[in-house]
């Protein structure tokens, strides 16, 4: 299959998984909502918090924003221009760098607008029948009868036995297919980020949508149904506005707050890079602090007896060639002056701890979605994330685009329609998160670890027999996994 870059249709630093359904490109170089990075700073201390962390901050001409005392870090903001120099002086702090801004350029196009239609004047009671993802996941709604991830008690109501976190762009509280599994959450973007963010940590009001739908592959129980109908969900909302903007430091405490929560799964269906060194507005930085607090963070949560799932990227980038990644984000980064040395590697889901997920389509088993990543040792398991059909796989002509090969899902009632397509390693990563949740439920005792194996050992063998760089152990498969132990 011919593989296309995406670096067009994605965001600077950021993407979130979902495709935005764009016939003409939309480059870079047109998208003037990134922040100037200029005055904000990610800190990773050698070991815990010292007591005077604040007032080391300070001293130094900082003010710290948010404190991450789980993995030892603190998000800083700072105006003084040797506030990094004066950093360098204090023998408890082991890396710190400017922190890179995320964002999500996700233009809502005719097509887009089309789709939605679509789903509001089906109208029916179900839309089961347009759901080939969860069909083939479920095996046809199979697993549902072996684990749904919870059951109702005698007065009606859904007992959860186990609970996803989703960490992404909030959610939509009073759906209809949602609101009798979301049992909380948190939002963790600061005030101030734009006119409507108080810091209220309990504004889980998804602007953008994504959080929405990927949650209701997850959980959703209504006209359309997730991986695990009954299990829980807390949401966590880490990026603001339409266009998903925000900070590494507030996805690293999302972890760190689901894990506190005590949830089973975390999903993060969003991915940047970090690289070894970045020379960012003429400034040369090794961005180690936020690797150091990426990998302190997830080691917290799978200690904790928390399954990491994560979608491997929208690039068609093979992971395993590291200059093809960076020429992929010098050019995707050169207009806003940024460049970047050395490997690169995709964070969350090419962490150790993290199950990397990638994206397979309907209409083929031998071949991933135009424009899902890939690679050898990167690629951990595939599951459905949809694509524009077969012919478009062929010819990139929009004018062949088959939207029965999306993926259908839940959508904020306040936005439009309350259902709505999309595609993506974003609606991949849910579908594994779905399994490990149901094989929590049906098993409290399994560790991470135990779950990932599971997931592994029962996967279909997609693509060339054995292990490979397009669907890793293959597409996983909830019936497959939950029969498998039920028969041990």
């Amino acid at each position: 299959m011919k593989r296309i870059l995406l670096s067009t249709l994605l965001s600077v630093a950021l993407v979130i998984g979902g495709l935005s359904f764009v016939p003409t490109p939309i480059h870079a170089e047109e998208n003037n909502t990134i922040p100037k990075v200029n005055s904000l700073y990610l800190i990773a201390f050698k070991n815990d918090l010292p007591k005077n962390y604040e007032e080391i901050i300070r001293n130094a001409g900082g003010e710290v924003i948010k404190a991450l005392p789980e993995v030892g870090g603190v998000e800083v903001k700072s105006n003084e221009p040797t506030f990094l120099q004066n950093l360098k002086q204090v023998p408890t702090i082991e890396a710190a760098n400017r922190e890179v801004p995320l964002v999500l350029n996700e233009p809502v196009a005719g097509l887009n607008k089309t789709l939605a239609s679509i789903a509001v004047q089906q109208q029916e009671e179900s839309y089961w029948a347009s759901q080939w993802d969860i069909q083939r996941v479920t095996n046809a709604g199979k697993s549902y009868e072996i684990e749904t991830g919870g059951y109702k008690d005698n007065d009606g109501n859904t007992i959860h036995k186990a609970v996803v976190g989703i960490i992404d762009t909030g959610i939509d509280l009073s759906h209809p297919d949602l609101k009798n599994n979301i049992i909380g959450g948190r939002n963790l973007v600061p005030a101030g980020m734009d006119h409507s963010e108080t810091g209220d940590p309990n504004d889980l009001l998804d602007r953008n949508g994504h959080g929405t739908h990927v949650a209701g592959i997850v959980a959703a129980n209504g006209k359309v149904k997730g991986i695990g109908p009954d299990l829980g969900i807390r949401a966590y909302r880490v990026l603001y506005s339409e266009q998903a903007l925000g900070m590494p430091a507030w996805i690293i405490d999302g972890i760190i707050a689901a894990t506190n929560d005590n949830v089973d799964v975390i999903n993060m269906s969003l991915r940047f890079y970090n690289n070894t060194k970045m020379i960012l507005e003429g400034e040369s930085y090794k961005s180690v602090a936020e690797t150091l607090l990426w990998k302190r963070a997830i080691r917290y949560a799978v200690k904790n007896d928390v399954t990491v799932v994560a979608g491997s990227g929208n690039e068609s980038l093979n992971l395993a060639n590291k200059n093809e990644v960076n020429d992929f984000l010098n050019t995707l980064y050169e207009p806003f002056g940024i460049s970047v040395k050395g490997p690169a590697t995709v964070v969350p889901t090419q962490m150790p701890g993290v199950i990397n997920v990638s994206a397979s389509v309907k209409w083929t088993d031998m071949e991933l979605a135009f424009y899902s990543n890939y690679g050898n040792g990167a690629v951990d398991v595939a599951a459905p994330g949809g694509d524009y059909g077969a012919k478009f796989a062929e010819t990139y002509d929009p004018t062949t685009i088959d939207p029965s090969n999306l993926i259908l899902s839940t959508w904020p009632t306040y936005l439009g329609s309350p259902y709505n397509y999309n595609a993506g390693t974003s609606m991949a990563a849910p579908q594994v998160a779905g399994i490990a949740g149901v094989l929590k439920a049906a098993n409290p005792d399994l560790k991470p670890s135990q779950i990932t194996a599971r997931i592994f050992q029962t996967s279909l063998d997609y693509g060339k027999k054995g292990h490979d760089a397009l669907f890793g152990a293959g597409e996983a498969n909830a019936y497959r996994a939950l029969k498998s132990m039920k028969s041990n």
